[in-house]
């Protein structure tokens, strides 16, 4: 019974923790502070067991969260790639259990390093916190990397809603992360040290941790008031569009000539007049939204989009695979077409700007070796892509520099950085969440563009398929948002801003050097503890 007990209340916390990752189940403001807690609750065990004990309590907080946050990956194994159920949720149980790893790896080097350590005394309170935030960083960098990288779930997009974010444009998410991991470690580390007092007096020595705590919370709320850039050039007039075309036949041959005319009447609709509201000077349409390789698309439909262009001065960005026959290779683009776009060269992928994916999917835009075998399993189209360069040109439209990403590059946000170094003035998201269905992906990714914004202060334009569409301020601010799984526009008045923040500037290395050079200092503290004569 024992064992049942220590292995249900690790899977229960790790279930809710995926809660709190976006709004539903769980209201929106319980998002932050139920987070917390549950860290704080994983942090007690990394300091009350042995490191054997803890690694396992980590694996599976881990591989709960990961079931039950990525659940929706099923539904494109199953759904759409035909894969059995059975499988799709075996590779479920599969790829959590390779994520459970990393929380595994932050409670075992944690309860390593502070084996034998005192946890009464203040200072040592304010040490257990810095280390357990420092080994669950380490795990979530570590996360984001490994094999291309899986940040999804990381911490700090829990806390999009809070005054914690505001160490976002400073520190980024990774630096994020460690703060509210230390909040976390110091509540868990007070109430563990109070519980292990004789007297029941609670003085405010013993408080310190928490008092470092709350004003860690006071200046994330004082950091979302800076802004590190200002405005620049004119405002822009941005449609975005939201086909919600299902994804069972999106990619249909027979359906291709009436999505064309779909997405057609969308982006050329007459919106009612308003005296503030002037015609769309940029239309943005979702990644893939033509679903065949460039050379296959009739001239005639290349000429629909470049009318449409032509008929109010306007810049089309749209999601298109291209296919580049002088180097037999394709990839999965944006392309700018206007009304100056020839169709001959827009079939061999000759725009005059072009973004092509640089961080590609594995198993649904590239093969990862050895795995051919599991995509031959599924029905996935286009697959096998080449990935861009990581440095490519933004876009200028008007006044503004539009640097485009495409589907979940936008979770890696120092990969974002280069474009606005380069003088991107506003982020431009293309994606295609119909493989999810209308599932909590959806809102998770929402929240993840929302953090973008706020560590480069750039406005972020959104164009999906499914959702979510629409526009984010800089201070990561909802500006409008379509509903899910409902086709539609929505136009929108965006202000390119210019400058970089502390985090563009320096992107995610000073979290990786925090991190892991707290862990050494620990690591040596342990060693010269160990090597004292008793």
């Amino acid at each position: 019974m024992q064992a049942r007990t220590n292995l249900f209340w690790p899977a229960l916390f790790g279930g809710v923790y995926a809660l709190t990752f976006a709004p539903g189940p769980l209201p929106a403001w319980s998002l932050a502070w139920t987070q917390i807690v549950m860290l704080a609750v994983l942090a007690h065990w990394a300091f009350s067991q042995p490191p054997r004990r803890a690694a396992i309590t980590g694996m599976i907080f881990g591989a709960v969260q990961f079931l039950t946050g990525l659940y929706w990956l099923t539904i494109s194994m199953h759904v759409y790639g035909q894969l059995a159920l059975p499988l799709a949720w075996l590779a479920l149980l599969l790829f959590s259990a390779y994520l459970a790893l990393y929380p595994a790896f932050a409670g075992w080097v944690c309860a390593w390093l502070l084996k034998d350590s005192n946890q009464t005394k203040p200072s040592s309170l304010i040490w257990l916190a810095t280390v357990w935030a420092s080994a669950w960083t380490a795990a979530e960098l570590l996360r984001g990397f490994i094999f291309t990288g899986f940040p999804w779930l990381s911490t700090a997009y829990g806390q999009t809603d809070s005054w914690l974010a505001g160490w976002a444009v400073i520190v980024g998410a990774p630096g994020t992360t460690w703060v509210i991991a230390w909040i976390a470690g110091a509540v868990a580390a007070t109430l563990r040290a109070e519980a292990t007092q004789n007297d029941s007096s609670f003085t405010p020595k013993r408080g310190i941790a928490l008092a470092v705590a709350i004003l860690l919370v006071f200046i994330g709320a004082s950091l979302q008031q800076t802004s590190f850039t200002k405005p620049t050039g004119e405002p822009l007039t941005v449609r975005l569009i939201q086909g919600n075309v299902d994804q069972g036949v999106k990619f249909d041959a027979m359906r291709f000539e009436q999505t064309h005319q779909h997405h057609i009447e969308l982006a050329r609709h007459q919106s009612a007049p308003a005296a503030d509201t002037p015609a769309p000077e940029l239309i943005m349409l979702p990644e893939t939204v033509i679903p065949r390789l460039s050379h296959q698309v009739p001239a005639r439909h290349w000429q629909d989009w470049i009318a449409i262009a032509d008929s109010n001065g306007s810049t089309l960005m749209l999601g298109a695979p291209l296919y580049g026959p002088e180097s037999d290779r394709y990839t999965n683009s944006v392309i700018a077409i206007d009304a100056n776009s020839a169709p001959a060269n827009l079939s061999q992928g000759l725009a005059d700007a072009r973004y092509d994916k640089q961080h590609l999917v594995p198993f649904g835009e590239f093969v990862p070796t050895g795995f051919r075998w599991f995509i031959d399993l599924m029905r996935i189209p286009l697959g096998d892509f080449t990935a861009g360069n990581e440095q490519q040109t933004p876009f200028s439209v008007r006044s503004q520099r539009i640097a485009p990403n495409i589907c979940y590059e936008d979770i890696f946000g120092q990969e974002l950085l280069p474009a606005v170094r380069q003088g991107a003035t506003i982020l431009a998201n293309f994606s295609n969440l119909g493989w999810f269905g209308d599932s909590s992906a959806l809102r998770q990714h929402w929240q993840m563009a929302r953090f973008r914004s706020m560590e480069t202060r750039r406005p972020t334009l959104r164009a999906t398929n499914t959702g979510m569409t629409g526009a984010i301020d800089p201070a990561g601010r909802t500006i409008a948002v379509l509903p899910t799984m409902a086709a539609g526009y929505v136009d929108v008045q965006v202000q390119g801003h210019e400058g970089l923040t502390p985090y563009a500037r320096w992107g995610n290395y000073p979290a990786w050097v925090l991190a892991w050079g707290i862990l050494v200092v620990a690591l040596v503290r342990r060693r010269r503890s160990s090597a004292r004569p008793d």
